[in-house]
């Protein structure tokens, strides 16, 4: 893992440089659990602490749970579970303690008096609160421990949710508290905002104002479960989740806890009143209808229909009883998601006469007046609140970046001719002509944005563009749709990477956008199939291999910068590349086996011979048996190819193969170019140079046979297809080699040519066909 601990000035008594090695999370509920969890991916020996056996409970529920809160399951052997009875003395071994019960001022008070005196003397200690006072939490500590005292509420799920809230005590030291928050972003890779100590915090302030006056506009307007769910996901940039299913998801009886925080203390809220939960929703707590949790809310799965599946079935708020899901349908809304960018979208649907517009000009220009009111109460500058609300409730654009996005003085003007007075910050915002920009990143950040905005672009066509990042390093960027690899991510990617006089030393392959690579463009390769243009196919499999070569026989370093999903093609890339600066939420894998293809892009024959090679180094290791090491290290790319299989993490994917026991992790995503161009630079200055031309010895046929049969009884026992069966032996005969002896070393081009050749042929299958389409179409892979 890429990130040093950090060596703060202060207090040498309590900014101590000792990095952070062990802690103690004390509460094993859902968020303890979790956060403990978070702690351990993190590299840190954790001990979990709870009455009784609450502990190892909690830990158990945690490693079952979806999704998966540690990066391999095997990360909960970090986490030694223990009471808070018995085993307050392990306090004495941990360099930061967590306070994670149950939202009660008192039962905190109490624990917090109890453990004091087995606190290390410079270890931090914090409060998940997600709510309460952190100054009244922690008002009846002694002096000493006050000054290293403060609220870290991360938000749950802890290892998937970037936001950490901040928030120091009266007391609090500085170099304390920044000591732990510089880890916290380079080792838990969250993203950090400072709030003040106020009802709610910031994100949760903001995103329960949110939700109510969403509830209370519904009831006005007659809406729909469904309707407002249309209304409130992508077309505003939120997440697809929106209003109801996200409340499925946190659970009815938390939101309900937190509105109830708001209201009891905020007595001088303007809008205090809307703090109120409905009838309905207080009628669904007290039938136990939580959401996901209890299997049922707004939403809950039918009986299975002929097909086996299940339909989803909406709740009727006005009979509280389930019907069918129904498709929302609003003029306003069609037009609005014709348009390409968020903010053409917004103003469009705001734009809009029929109830989609009236009732997302209602809802959003209230959210504005009411967060524009609280600043400086709830934050100073606005960028803090826009920041939590992008990383806490995953918004694409904060508030304040929305209301710019819609028009400022569009929105004021309206605002203000509905009668509605602007709030001070508003008036200043109107008088300074412009917002204010957010501050520079800290250091240790490189966003490409800045780089465009600096001329610092080479090249660039449609799909892909080259940038100049400094230093002798050059960035090919991805930026088509998903960023997809077509045409011009083919052509750019290998020009600039053949190029004999290139002014660039290394490169590094990263993006921006929502995933690293998707894969290779599937809908132009169904509309070569559909023409019989077998040429075209031919030559585009021969350009995607060219590129992967030139990737991996660059004479100048080239290091990919994966992160969520890299999928086929995305993966390939990944796999041919010197070295990998992964996000450590990385998804990966060689998908193509379910659209009845098989990796041809380079990716099959690299799996080949990274098995092979293992297999190898473990024939050379020891004595045994000449063939098992091979058909061992195959067998497990194989399953892993076969099954189609997706690391859920950047250590998963090493596992799976798809990573080099080297490469580079990296927690926080806003780093990951940064440490990407750092890793290319060192390589260029210690002499990188390429593999060469490399000969692989084949598996052979006995192996291909093993395969073939793994095939086959995972047939009979019904858990592959018919065609799945045939896509399998089609891939073991690649990974075998072909039909070449076992032992016969195969040139590099031999292999390229093996899957090419087996992707061909699948392509002019109906069934293959039939899955491109299905997929196309759905998103969703078809078992034909």
């Amino acid at each position: 893992m890429n990130a040093a601990n950090p060596q703060p000035t202060g207090s040498p008594q309590l900014a101590s440089n000792r990095p952070f090695q062990r802690a103690a999370v004390l509460g094993a509920g859902v968020m303890g659990a979790r956060i403990a969890a978070h702690l351990a991916n993190a590299g840190l020996a954790v001990d979990l602490l709870d009455l009784g056996d609450r502990a190892a409970a909690g830990l158990k529920a945690a490693a079952e749970s979806k999704p998966a809160p540690f990066y391999v399951p095997d990360y909960a052997q970090r986490i030694r579970t223990g009471s808070l009875e018995a085993d307050l003395g392990r306090l004495a071994e941990a360099d930061w303690v967590v306070e994670a019960i149950i939202e009660d001022l008192s039962a905190k008070r109490q624990l917090l008096k109890t453990i004091v005196p087995f606190l290390k003397p410079d270890a931090p200690l914090t409060t998940n609160t997600s709510g309460l006072p952190v100054a009244a939490v922690g008002a009846e500590l002694p002096a000493e421990v006050k000054r290293r005292w403060f609220g870290t509420h991360f938000f749950n799920p802890p290892r998937y949710m970037r936001l950490l809230e901040a928030i120091p005590g009266p007391e609090t030291d500085e170099a304390v508290m920044s000591r732990l928050l510089a880890f916290v972003d380079q080792r838990l890779g969250k993203g950090v905002v400072r709030a003040k100590d106020t009802p709610n915090f910031i994100a949760n302030r903001i995103g329960t104002f949110s939700l109510m006056r969403t509830l209370q506009l519904m009831s006005e307007m007659g809406l729909t479960v469904e309707q407002v769910d249309a209304l409130t996901g992508p077309v505003l940039g939120w997440p697809k989740s929106a209003t109801f299913r996200t409340a499925d998801l946190v659970g009815l009886d938390l939101l309900a806890h937190v509105v109830a925080n708001a209201y009891e203390n905020l007595p001088h809220d303007e809008a205090r009143e809307i703090f109120r939960l409905p009838a309905y929703f207080q009628e669904m707590i007290q039938r136990g209808w939580l959401g996901d949790k209890s299997g049922q809310g707004f939403y809950k799965k039918g009986e299975r229909n002929a097909q086996g599946e299940r339909d989803i079935l909406a709740l009727d708020l006005a009979s509280l009883q389930y019907r069918p899901r129904q498709k929302a349908r609003f003029p306003g809304l069609e037009l609005a998601k014709t348009r390409e960018d968020l903010p053409s979208r917004l103003q469009e649907v705001l734009r809009s006469p029929d109830a989609a517009g009236q009732f997302l000009w209602r809802l959003l220009s209230s959210v504005w007046r009411y967060t524009a009111a609280r600043i400086p109460e709830i934050a100073d500058e606005p960028w803090q609140i826009d920041q939590a609300m992008r990383w806490g409730f995953n918004w694409a654009l904060g508030p304040f970046e929305l209301w710019e996005a819609a028009g400022f003085d569009v929105v004021a003007e309206r605002m203000e001719k509905e009668g509605e007075a602007l709030p001070a910050w508003a008036q200043a915002r109107r008088a300074a002509g412009k917002a204010a920009p957010p501050p520079a990143d800290p250091p240790g950040v490189l966003r490409l944005d800045v780089i465009r905005k600096a001329n610092r672009v080479v090249q660039q066509n449609a799909g892909a563009s080259l940038l100049d990042l400094g230093d002798g390093v050059g960035c090919i960027e991805f930026h088509s749709k998903m960023n997809a690899i077509g045409e011009d991510i083919l052509r750019l990617t290998t020009t600039a990477l053949t190029a004999r006089d290139s002014p660039f030393e290394a490169w590094v392959i990263a993006n921006e956008g929502e995933n690293f690579s998707v894969g290779a463009n599937l809908l132009l390769l169904l509309m070569a199939i559909q023409e019989d243009d077998w040429d075209e196919v031919d030559l585009a499999v021969r350009a995607f291999q060219g590129m992967t070569q030139a990737i991996r026989h660059s004479p100048r370093p080239v290091v990919a910068a994966p992160f969520q999903m890299a999928l086929g093609g995305g993966c390939e890339v990944m796999l041919h590349a010197a070295q990998v600066v992964a996000a450590a939420e990385t998804y990966c894998g060689l998908v193509e086996v379910g659209v009845g293809l098989i990796p041809a892009g380079g990716g099959s024959a690299a799996m080949a011979r990274r098995a092979m090679v293992s297999a190898e180094a473990l024939r050379a290791a020891g004595p045994g048996s000449e063939s098992l090491p091979r058909q061992e290290a195959i067998r497990a790319v194989f399953e892993t190819m076969a099954l189609a299989k997706v690391a859920t993490s950047a250590e998963e994917a090493r596992r799976l193969g798809f990573l080099r026991p080297g490469y580079v992790m990296v927690p926080n995503r806003d780093r990951l170019i940064a440490v990407a161009k750092a890793e290319a630079r060192r390589l260029a200055d210690e002499g990188y140079a390429p593999p060469g031309p490399t000969a692989v010895a084949a598996p052979g046929p006995n192996v291909r046979a093993t395969l073939e049969m793994g095939a086959y009884l995972m047939r009979q026992a019904e858990y592959i297809t018919d065609y799945e069966q045939h896509l399998a032996g089609k891939l073991a005969a690649v990974l075998c080699g072909g039909d070449a002896p076992a032992g016969v070393p195969l040139p590099e081009q031999r292999w390229l040519e093996l899957e090419r050749e087996t992707f061909l042929s699948l392509c002019g299958e109906a069934k293959t066909q039939e899955r491109i389409r299905h997929t196309l179409q759905t998103g969703k892979p078809l078992r034909n």
